[in-house]
């Protein structure tokens, strides 16, 4: 299965969902999320800190989000969970 990033079209392709991360938090620029201000990664480490580190609620009010919008990002979170080895990818982030 090919993975392909969805940052502002940027539309590059990797073999294996690890390296789609790594490029999203390596080659894209950092967003400050709207709820608390820690600055992320943007891309798949973002989306998992606004749905792990904050409420859904939270989420929809900073954002503007709606139920649709929540719904497409938890299934993003979802199928790179199922599919990704987090430990690779933290372990790459730190060299």
């Amino acid at each position: 299965m090919a993975w392909e990033c969805g940052i502002d079209g940027c539309g590059s392709v990797f073999e294996d969902v690890e390296s789609a991360v790594v490029h999203q938090a390596t080659e894209h620029e950092r967003r400050e999320c709207k709820v608390c201000g820690t600055v992320v990664p943007d891309g798949y480490l973002a989306i998992r800190h606004a749905f792990t580190d904050h409420s859904r609620a939270e989420y929809v009010r900073a954002y503007g989000a709606n139920s649709e919008d929540v719904r497409k990002r938890e299934e993003l979170l979802e199928e790179i969970e199922a599919e990704a080895d987090i430990q690779q990818i933290a372990a790459e982030l730190k060299q």
